[in-house]
C-alpha cells in the first residue's frame, strides 16, 4: 500500500522542525547585525556581505531561481516572482539586511505553512504508521508482505500485535483496542466468529484470524485513501482564494509599478523613496497567509474528527455543517440498536416467567429469525433449561407449533395474536388482548405462547433505543437545529421511539425512495439537511442530503463509500460535536481570511500614501502567517460539551 507520506513528522512542536530551527537561527544572526547598526558599532563591510551572501544562497536561491524562471515565462501570478523583485529592490536600495530578512522570513512563512499542513495531517499519519507491512500466516516460517496475502489465509496474531488485515477470529479470544479506527477507548472483547480490523491492536490473547479482504480493501486502507481524497476536495473559500491569488499577484505588481512611476514621473517625487514604497507594497502583498488560511484549518478539523472516530470526506462537508437547519434520522440501527431483545415476560394462568421463556425458547430453537434468537439468548442468559420439542411446524410470518417433551400438556403454539387464536380455536381473553395492545402502544412486538387452549404468557420484543440517542437529540436542539425521524417502520413503534427521544416530526412507513423525496421536501422547507442512517437502505437519502452521515460504518464498505461522513464507532453523540466543529472551522476560516486581507490592505494603503516601511512589512507578513497557522491548528484541541 502506497500512502504517499513523504517525511516522518512524528515529533511535535515548532522547534522540532529542523528547517524552522535553521531559519530562526539565521534570523537571529541578522538581528545581531541590526542591533550593532542601531548602536553605530562599526563592522567590516566584507564580513557582513560574506555572511549575508551565504544566507542568501542557502535560503534564497530557490525563491530567486523560481522567480526568475517565472519572469522569463511571463508568469506574473507566481509568488516567487513577487518576492524576487522585492529582494533585488532592497539590494538596489543598499538595504542588504532587509533583503536577507525578506528571504529568511519568506522562507520561514513557507516553512510554517508546511508545518501547519503536516501537523494537521498527524491523525491520518498515525493511522498509516500503525498499518503493518507484513504478517505471519499459520504454518509459515517467516512473515509475508500483506500485499501478497490472499483472502482465506489464516494469520497468527500474538498479544501486542497490530492486526494487519480485516478478518474473522477462528481460534482464541482477546481484548482488541479499536481506538484508532472507532475512537472507542475501551478494548472490545473478541471471540470466535467476531470480526477484527486492520490497524487495531490485540491486547492480551492469542488469535488466529481468517483474512476476509485484500490489503488494499481493508477498512483501514479505505479510511486512509478516502481521507487523502477528502484533503484534495477543496472548500468554497479555498477555491475562491486560489482563483483570487492567480489574479491578485499580477495586479499587485501593476499597482507597485504605478506607485513607483506616477509620483516620480508625474509629481516629480524622489525615485528611491517611491521605489522603497513599491518594494514595501510587494512584500506585504505576498498572499501566503491568505492561501494557507483555509487548508491548515480544514486539515486540523478533519484530523480532530478522525481521532474521535468520524471520517470526514472533505472540508466542504464541514463547511456545510455551518449552514445546517435540520437533521433527519433513520430509526432502526440508527436511533435504535437494530437488535431485537426481550423486554418483558408476562405469565398468565398460574405459569411462571421461567416456564414461559423455557418453552418459547424450545419452540424457537430451530429458527434463524432475529426475534427467535433474542428469545433463545434471553433463556441462555438466565441459565434456563430449554424445553425440547417434536413435530415442529413453522408458518412463515405467523408462528410455530410443536409438541413439548417436558410440559404436562404437550401441544404448544407460539406467534402473533391471530395465529394463536386460530390454532386454539377460541378467542383470547379481553384482559390479555388489552395487555397486548398496551405493549404495541409502547412500540414493542408481543409474542404469545399457548398450551393446549390456555395462554401461558406474552414475551415482548423491542428494538432497544441507543443510550446516547436522547442526549444527542437534546444537544442538537440546543444548537437550534430541528430533528426529524424518517423510518420505514410502522407508525406505532416509530412514534413510541420519537416520543421517548423528544422528536415531534415523524414520517413513518417510508420506502428508500420515499425517504429521498422527504429529504428534498425538508431541503425546500428549511434549507441544508443532514441525513443520518445505517448506510444500507438509506443510501438514496444519504446521497440526496447536504451531508450524509452513516452510522455503524466499521466493516461496511457501502457506508464508507456512500456517506459524506462515516461514524466508525456508531456513536451518535459525534453528530452535535461535528456540527459544532463545522461551525468553529468556518468561523476560523472567516477570521483568518479577513484578518489576512485587513492587514495587507492596511500596509498597501500605507505604501500608496508614502508611509510604508520594508522591515515592518516583512514582520507583518510573517506575523499574520504565524497567526493564521496557529489559529487553524488550534482546532486539534477543539472539544464540544
Amino acid at each position: 500500500m502506497n500512502y504517499r507520506m513523504e517525511t516522518d513528522y512524528r515529533k511535535a512542536g515548532l522547534l522540532s522542525d529542523k528547517k524552522i530551527r535553521q531559519l530562526i537561527g539565521a534570523f537571529l544572526v541578522i538581528l545581531f547585525f541590526e542591533v550593532l547598526s542601531f548602536f553605530a558599532i562599526p563592522i567590516s563591510f566584507w564580513a557582513k556581505i560574506s555572511i549575508f551572501t551565504v544566507l542568501m544562497v542557502i535560503f534564497g536561491r530557490k525563491v530567486v531561481i523560481d522567480g526568475t524562471k517565472s519572469l522569463f515565462k511571463f508568469d506574473f501570478s507566481d509568488i516567487n516572482l513577487l518576492m524576487t523583485i522585492a529582494i533585488f529592490g532592497a539590494m538596489y536600495l543598499g538595504q542588504f539586511e532587509e533583503a536577507v530578512i525578506i528571504v529568511i522570513l519568506f522562507s520561514l512563512g513557507e516553512a510554517l505553512e508546511d508545518y501547519g499542513i503536516r501537523q494537521s495531517k498527524s491523525a491520518l499519519e498515525k493511522l498509516i504508521q500503525l498499518a503493518p507491512k507484513s504478517a505471519m500466516p499459520k504454518g509459515a516460517k517467516e512473515k509475508v508482505a500483506i500485499d501478497n496475502i490472499e483472502p482465506g489465509t489464516i494469520l497468527i496474531i500474538k498479544p501486542g500485535d497490530i492486526i494487519p488485515m480485516d478478518g474473522v477470529v477462528v481460534l482464541g479470544n482477546s481484548l482488541v483496542s479499536e481506538s484508532m479506527i472507532t475512537g472507542e477507548l475501551l478494548p472490545q472483547p473478541k471471540f470466535e466468529g467476531d470480526s477484527v480490523y486492520a490497524g487495531t491492536e490485540n491486547n492480551n490473547g492469542y488469535l488466529e484470524v481468517r483474512i476476509s479482504k485484500k490489503a488494499k480493501d481493508t477498512t483501514l486502507a479505505k479510511i486512509i485513501d478516502l481521507t487523502y481524497q477528502s484533503a484534495e476536495q477543496k472548500s468554497r473559500p479555498q477555491i475562491f482564494i486560489e482563483i483570487f491569488a492567480r489574479y491578485y499577484t499580477p495586479a499587485i505588481i501593476i499597482v507597485a509599478i504605478l506607485v513607483m512611476v506616477i509620483p516620480v514621473l508625474v509629481l516629480g517625487g524622489e525615485f528611491n523613496f517611491w521605489f522603497t514604497q513599491a518594494v514595501t507594497l510587494l512584500i506585504i502583498s505576498c498572499p501566503c497567509a491568505l492561501v494557507i488560511s483555509t487548508p491548515v484549518t480544514i486539515f486540523s478539523a478533519i484530523g480532530n474528527a478522525t481521532r474521535r472516530g468520524a471520517m470526514v470526506k472533505g472540508g466542504r462537508f464541514l463547511e456545510e455543517m455551518d449552514r445546517i437547519k435540520v437533521v433527519a434520522f433513520d430509526k432502526t440501527r440508527t436511533l435504535t440498536k437494530g437488535e431485537p431483545e426481550v423486554s418483558d415476560i408476562i405469565p398468565f394462568n398460574g405459569f411462571s416467567t421461567d416456564e414461559v421463556l423455557a418453552c418459547a425458547a424450545g419452540l424457537e430453537i430451530f429458527s434463524e429469525h432475529p426475534i427467535a434468537k433474542s428469545i433463545i439468548t434471553k433463556a441462555q442468559d438466565l441459565g434456563l433449561p430449554i424445553h425440547e420439542f417434536k413435530d415442529f411446524k413453522a408458518i412463515i410470518g405467523q408462528g410455530v407449533t410443536g409438541e413439548c417433551l417436558v410440559c404436562e400438556n404437550s401441544r404448544h403454539c407460539l406467534g402473533n395474536l391471530k395465529f394463536v387464536s386460530n390454532n386454539n380455536d377460541r378467542s383470547v381473553e379481553d384482559y390479555i388482548v388489552k395487555k397486548i395492545n398496551e405493549l404495541e402502544e409502547q412500540g414493542k412486538t408481543p409474542i404469545i405462547i399457548s398450551e393446549q387452549k390456555t395462554i401461558k404468557g406474552i414475551i415482548a420484543i423491542t428494538d432497544k433505543i441507543r443510550e446516547e440517542s436522547a442526549e444527542t437529540i437534546k444537544s442538537i436542539a440546543t444548537q437550534k437545529i430541528k430533528s426529524v425521524m424518517l423510518t420505514g417502520d410502522s407508525e406505532r413503534p416509530a412514534h413510541y421511539v420519537a416520543d421517548y427521544l423528544g422528536i415531534t416530526d415523524v414520517r413513518a412507513g417510508l420506502l428508500p425512495e420515499q425517504k429521498d423525496s422527504e429529504i428534498q421536501k425538508l431541503s425546500r422547507e428549511y434549507g441544508p439537511v443532514i441525513m443520518v442512517g445505517d448506510g444500507v437502505n438509506d443510501a438514496p437519502a444519504l446521497a440526496r442530503s447536504s451531508v450524509g452521515i452513516a452510522i455503524g460504518a466499521i466493516g461496511s464498505d457501502l457506508a464508507i463509500e456512500n456517506a459524506d461522513i462515516a461514524l466508525m464507532n456508531n456513536d451518535l453523540a459525534l453528530i452535535p460535536y461535528l456540527i459544532a466543529l463545522g461551525r468553529e472551522c468556518s468561523a476560523k476560516i472567516r477570521f483568518n481570511v479577513w484578518m489576512a486581507i485587513g492587514v495587507k490592505l492596511l500596509f498597501i494603503l500605507l505604501s500608496i500614501s508614502g508611509h510604508g516601511n520594508i522591515a515592518m512589512a516583512v514582520l507583518a507578513d510573517v506575523g499574520i502567517t504565524i497567526v493564521v497557522v496557529l489559529n487553524g491548528l488550534s482546532l486539534f484541541r477543539f472539544g464540544h460539551n
